[in-house]
């Protein structure tokens, strides 16, 4: 049995076959993977509303304004410091296809009631925006639905 040798161009031509054939399987796996869920698509404009976004966050601080939040059977109970109106986003981290926004308004007695029926278990966001005695505030908040 005869033994065969290989040359260093033969070794060589081999080599950068293999490194071309790496970096090709490598972008084509980056091109059919599926994108980061961390990443948002709208960055810009929530980098063009930070500062605003920031102000009534701070507001929410000064004027101790943060509503009390709970998790009740069927449903989610937000009460206010005062008569307030506005919106909740309701954010799953882990699939942003169940986000929901929903409108609220206070009750006299300064309450709102979101049912929860149709909200999955687990773990989620509640981006609070509201207008009350002519402020504006934003709060954030996770709760976890049983």
């Amino acid at each position: 049995m005869k033994q065969m040798k290989w040359n260093w161009g033969t070794k060589l031509v081999i080599g950068m076959v293999s490194f071309m054939t790496f970096i090709i399987v490598l972008a084509v796996m980056m091109f059919n993977s599926t994108p980061d869920a961390l990443v948002d698509n709208d960055y810009y404009e929530k980098g063009l509303n930070y500062d605003a976004d920031y102000n009534r966050k701070e507001q929410v601080k000064a004027d101790h304004a943060a509503p009390e939040i709970q998790v009740l059977p069927g449903e989610i109970s937000l009460t206010f410091k005062e008569a307030a109106e506005g919106k909740v986003k309701i954010v799953r981290p882990s699939d942003k296809r169940m986000d929901k926004v929903i409108m609220i308004k206070t009750d006299p007695q300064y309450r709102s009631v979101i049912p929860s029926e149709e909200i999955a278990k687990g773990r989620w966001k509640l981006i609070i925006t509201w207008n009350s005695a002519g402020k504006s505030y934003l709060d954030e908040q996770e709760v976890m639905i049983k």
